[in-house]
């Protein structure tokens, strides 16, 4: 069975540099999006709370070998686009903390439905089992 890999990546965004962070990050999604081994990625912004981080992205990858031939293509990307990320971070006040996961449980939907008491599947919205 292989691990899926989870590449999390938080920003604190000065509210100056939004659009300019969000323009740069919605590119490299593009890109990662149509790389092998790609499941599924979500760009989020923080809604409510104390959080030190105001921005969250998250790409899912089938296994760690996928990464390193995303991670070439997105060097080629920022290359393309004149973009040192580092540069960019260091001149808009941009903070980030980066690093690659892996799930510490592996479940399935099902078995988390059948775990649920009879009252809250019907509550969740699910057929009796």
């Amino acid at each position: 069975m292989e691990t899926r890999i989870y590449r999390v990546d938080k920003f604190s965004v000065p509210p100056q540099a939004r659009e300019e962070f969000l323009e740069k990050v919605r590119a490299t999604h593009g890109l990662l999006r149509s790389q092998a081994g790609f499941v599924e990625d979500a760009i989020l912004e923080q809604a409510s709370g104390p959080g030190e981080f105001n921005f969250v992205t998250i790409v899912e990858w089938e296994n760690a070998e996928a990464m390193e031939p995303a991670r070439r293509a997105v060097a080629a990307l920022h290359e393309q686009m004149n973009l040192d990320p580092r540069e960019m971070f260091t001149r808009l006040g941009i903070r980030a903390d980066l690093g690659n996961f892996k799930r510490v449980e592996q479940t399935n939907r099902r078995e988390h439905e059948l775990a649920m008491p009879v009252n809250n599947r019907k509550s969740a919205g699910l057929e009796e089992f």
